[in-house]
């Protein structure tokens, strides 16, 4: 069945399967939920991410979960900030922090994905796509 916003589809997943401890979740991949992922990573959120081929245009990607030296979860929230029915845009001013810097805004700009503290270093705004704390 064909998902309509695939990012809120990814951030469901990823919360789900943190929600019951799973070691890793599977997923249809495109360019930006493998931008996502990536940022997921380096903010250290996700232990990593793989992506397969599984023949011409279709690709999936697995997404191995982080959980602390007791099994808490790293990823105690994700946010879908804007939607396909409200796009939330933001200047480099005033770009969200959330829980005053504990948790990361990621933003869609000109020059890909970045995360909050880069869009304010780099001085440009753009579309706030989720918070993940």
């Amino acid at each position: 069945m064909p998902v309509t916003d695939s990012i809120s589809d990814m951030l469901a997943r990823i919360n789900n399967a943190a929600r019951v401890q799973a070691p890793a979740v599977e997923m249809p991949a495109s360019k930006q939920k493998v931008a996502l992922a990536e940022l997921l990573r380096n903010e250290g959120f996700i232990s990593s991410f793989e992506t397969k081929s599984l023949g011409t245009p279709a690709q999936k990607m697995r997404i191995v979960l982080k959980y602390g030296p007791k099994g808490e979860r790293v990823i105690q929230g994700l946010k879908r900030v804007s939607r396909p029915g409200l796009k939330v845009y933001r200047s480099a001013k005033k770009v969200p922090r959330v829980f005053g810097g504990l948790g990361v805004s990621i933003i869609s700009t000109s020059r890909g994905l970045m995360t909050d503290r880069q869009a304010r270093k780099s001085n440009i705004g753009g579309e706030v796509i989720a918070q993940v704390w």
